[in-house]
């Protein structure tokens, strides 16, 4: 707030109220010196970037939410940096600064922290525990630093981390701990580690992963075999957008200029296939377009709907296994294993559209039940609809009827000659027309019978004050001799 603004504000009041202007007065200062003199404050959002600060201001406040610290001159982030504790704070900003080193604890006064910015630093290695206290955060980025090495544990108290990026760093090696297991975070939906020097990658655990959300290799050095062609092939039949959207920088962009073609692997057309088993029972699902017997050492995945398996490092006696020959066996199998299975082997083409990795397995009478099911209830629906159209024109007709036959003519009395108010003839519908003009009435073959006034006798005579419509406008006294005019 400018001081001329609170000067105003207090002359204002100073003119109404002396007591109220110096209370309005003190809390006036006291806002305006909540907010440090490098940095900018909006209601809890405060901004001190790019004042080229080696520490941030001993004066911050603390109920910000969102604070941000970037392009200055930080060095590093030790156990109490920051000038007291910050609970409402859900954004850290410290980007682009010359940050190094993080001491254990460093984040123990924002425990709320949702996202926590810190690319564009000087980290070398993540040790165990630098984060700890942070179980809210959901999004850590580490772009741009010079990460070689992330040491085990270093994510273990990051239970709720959704996104994590690790772009343009100098790591090696992909270590499948860090991400999942025991002692990393478990929900994960967004895994960047491109611009890195990953010459390798565990195929399997990509595949697991990946079913979580995206993981992003591109622009790494790695070294392109069969078993990496399998992964890159699968992803690209199920059109995976970290690999569709970023082709160009992966390797094995054509897949005849590798040798991976095993004897066993079919080159027909492959279809979609369901599976049935039933509950308890065991099941074993070959894997498409592989044909028996398989060539020693292929290496076969299956990406089942919760996690990914391959032919080498498969139990046998467990309840999902690969066998030897690439083919997946259920054993025991529960309604919860319904699903889709894909088999990923690194194949001579990339598959067209309308062929299938994938095959279907339902386990139970669920599925086969449903549909009859579903039949007989689309047989009901059906049903009810032509009942409930048939019983409408029912009583349309009927109430047409009583309309035609209950409407009394309010004409004069006395106006035909037979002296019952509006002559009328009657004319029945029957077989044979000629009873109608003849005047015959004959119950034998009659239907419905209509009263229809007759055209030359429609109460012609009215009364002095009564008028009809005719061509939009109103004549008083006028016969309705010529036909098609109608008296309302």
């Amino acid at each position: 707030m400018h001081v001329s603004t609170v000067v105003a504000v207090f002359r204002r009041a100073a003119m109404r109220a002396p007591a109220a202007a110096l209370s309005l007065l003190l809390c006036l200062l006291s806002h305006v010196a909540s907010c440090p003199s490098s940095c900018l404050c909006a209601s809890d959002i405060i901004s001190c970037s790019g004042g080229g600060l080696s520490s941030p201001p001993p004066d911050l406040p603390s109920y910000a939410s969102r604070l941000d610290l970037s392009h200055n001159a930080l060095l590093g982030l030790s156990a109490g940096w920051l000038p007291g504790p910050f609970h409402r704070l859900a954004s850290l900003v410290l980007c682009k600064n010359l940050i190094s080193q993080i001491q254990v604890g460093a984040f123990a006064g924002t425990p709320h922290l949702l996202s926590l910015d810190l690319s564009s630093n000087r980290l070398t290695s993540l040790n165990e525990s630098i984060f700890a206290g942070l179980t809210k955060l959901e999004e850590l980025l580490l772009i741009g630093n010079r990460i070689r090495r992330i040491g085990p544990g270093s994510f273990s108290d990051l239970v709720g981390l959704r996104r994590l990026y690790l772009s343009s760093n100098r790591l090696t090696n992909f270590t499948v701990e860090i991400y999942e297991g025991p002692s990393g975070p478990h929900n994960l939906t967004h895994l960047d580690l491109s611009y890195n020097q990953l010459s390798t990658v565990p195929v399997q655990s990509v595949m697991s992963l990946s079913l979580r959300g995206g993981v992003y290799l591109q622009e790494n050095p790695l070294r392109c075999d069969c078993t990496l062609l399998a992964l890159l092939q699968y992803w690209t039949w199920k059109q995976y957008r970290p690999l569709v959207d970023f082709r160009e920088e992966f390797p094995c962009r054509e897949a005849a200029s590798f040798n991976c073609t095993p004897v066993g692997v079919s080159d027909m057309p492959l279809q979609a296939q369901t599976y049935h088993a039933e509950p308890g029972g065991r099941i074993r699902i070959p894997c498409p377009g592989l044909t028996l017997p398989v060539q020693e050492g292929l290496l076969v995945f299956w990406v089942t709907p919760r996690t990914a398996l391959n032919s080498s490092g498969s139990d046998p006696t467990s309840h999902l296994a690969v066998l030897s020959n690439g083919t997946l066996e259920i054993r025991g199998a529960l309604p919860g294993d319904s699903g889709m299975y894909g088999c990923a082997v690194a194949r001579e083409r990339y598959l067209k559209p309308g062929e299938s990795l994938e095959v279907r397995v339902l386990v139970g009478n669920s599925s086969s039940s449903s549909t009859p099911g579903a039949s007989r209830r689309s047989s009901t629906e059906h049903f009810n609809t032509a009942f409930t159209t048939l019983a409408s024109c029912v009583v349309s007709i009927v109430l047409v009827l009583l309309y035609l036959y209950l409407t009394p003519c309010r004409g004069r009395e006395g106006r035909g000659k037979d002296g019952t108010g509006c002559s009328a003839r009657v004319m029945a519908l029957c077989s044979d027309p000629r009873e109608v003009e003849s005047g015959q009435r004959r119950s034998n073959g009659k239907r419905v019978a209509f009263l229809e006034p007759q055209a030359e006798e429609v109460c012609r005579t009215m009364n002095s004050g009564e008028g009809i419509l005719r061509s939009g406008t109103r004549t008083a006294g006028k016969n309705l001799n010529e036909p098609g005019q109608m008296a309302l």
